[in-house]
């Protein structure tokens, strides 16, 4: 499946927000888009007239760059949303916050959702005690997460979790560094998700 391999910083700048692709060099000062914070390319500090179109499309290209998904996951992510009971907007962004490679990601286990994507892909870790490998598997409420053994030494993995405090733990998730697992303590609410999304625009972009 085709995914981009180019500077990853170039893309939030293209956004406009933060989509968290370096870690802890996303929360300092280094952080590209608070050294240049306009697009990239020749044209980027220019001034730009931005259509309805316009807006829908760079909000649907910002989330489903932040949660790692190409194109045609994210669209059939969104019919699936469109099928359940709510509001669509926010069951989409419920459905995205469940994927297993963010929950692992929130759980602090890695430190990005790429990173985390690959340690799902990679066998590291178990769900309800029996391993699971779809980073795209979606977590209800009651699941545990649990590292697997002979993977509790890795550094990277140790290294993200003794940076957890400098993130902001989301509260529908309890963490036990010390058993290295975490629990699905609920479901997530819309309020659960503090990044600055419009998902009525993703909703508006899809419906036409």
């Amino acid at each position: 499946m085709a995914r981009y391999t180019g500077p990853v910083c170039r893309l939030c700048r293209r956004e406009g927000a933060k989509l968290f692709f370096k870690g802890d060099r996303c929360y300092s000062e280094k952080c590209a888009i608070e050294r240049r914070p306009y697009p990239p390319g020749q044209h980027g500090q220019g001034r730009h007239r931005r259509s309805d179109y316009a807006a829908q499309l760079r909000e649907k290209q910002k989330v489903k760059r932040m949660y790692g998904l190409v194109e045609k996951q994210f669209r059939l992510t969104f019919q699936k949303a469109t099928r359940k009971k709510g509001v669509t907007g926010e069951v989409l962004l419920r459905m995205l916050e469940c994927r297993l490679d963010n929950a692992v990601f929130r759980s602090g286990f890695a430190s990005t959702r790429r990173e985390a994507r690959q340690l799902v892909t990679h066998g590291h870790f178990q769900l309800n005690g029996h391993k699971v490998d779809i980073p795209a598997y979606e977590v209800k409420a009651g699941d545990v997460i649990t590292l697997r053994e002979g993977s509790r030494k890795i550094a990277r993995i140790l290294e993200s979790l003794e940076s957890l405090e400098r993130r902001e733990m989301p509260r529908w998730i309890e963490v036990e560094k010390a058993a290295f697992q975490s629990t699905i303590r609920q479901l997530p609410t819309r309020e659960d998700v503090t990044m600055p999304i419009q998902e009525q625009l993703i909703v508006e972009l899809y419906s036409k």
